[in-house]
């Protein structure tokens, strides 16, 4: 069974929202890193990846895609298959908004919201 390993949220002040992650639920930083046209800041709880995105211009199609301002971005469903799970997206009329060849892809799904796929330990689980 395919699984949820990670959700990203779009935030205004990286720190600040990392700190309040950080000091009233105990989550623990992982990685922080430039990606593209954003910063990503990984959190864990220990069982899931939980990350902070702060994009540099709110201009770019992957910064909108969900919506102006702070929001849950997106959430990502761990695959064994990328290749089938992208045919199988396709065939229920969800539009790919990745870049071709990037992964994690990047898709639309039915209702509006963004969900990515990716591959299997792709998010690590964080040690106790």
């Amino acid at each position: 069974m395919s699984r949820i390993v990670h959700i990203a949220l779009k935030v205004d002040d990286l720190d600040r929202t990392s700190r309040f992650y950080e000091s009233v639920f105990g989550f623990r930083p992982t990685s922080t890193q430039k990606v593209r046209d954003h910063t990503s800041r990984h959190l864990t709880d220990g069982a899931i990846d939980f990350t902070l995105i702060k994009y540099d211009a709110e201009e770019s199609a992957e910064s909108l895609a969900a919506g102006s301002g702070p929001c849950i971005h997106h959430f990502a469903i761990e695959v064994d298959d990328m290749d089938k799970y992208v045919g199988e997206i396709k065939k229920h009329g969800c539009e790919i908004i990745s870049d071709p060849g990037v992964v994690p892809i990047k898709f639309r799904a039915p209702g509006g919201t963004i969900a990515e796929i990716v591959p299997v330990g792709r998010y690590k689980k964080a040690q106790p």
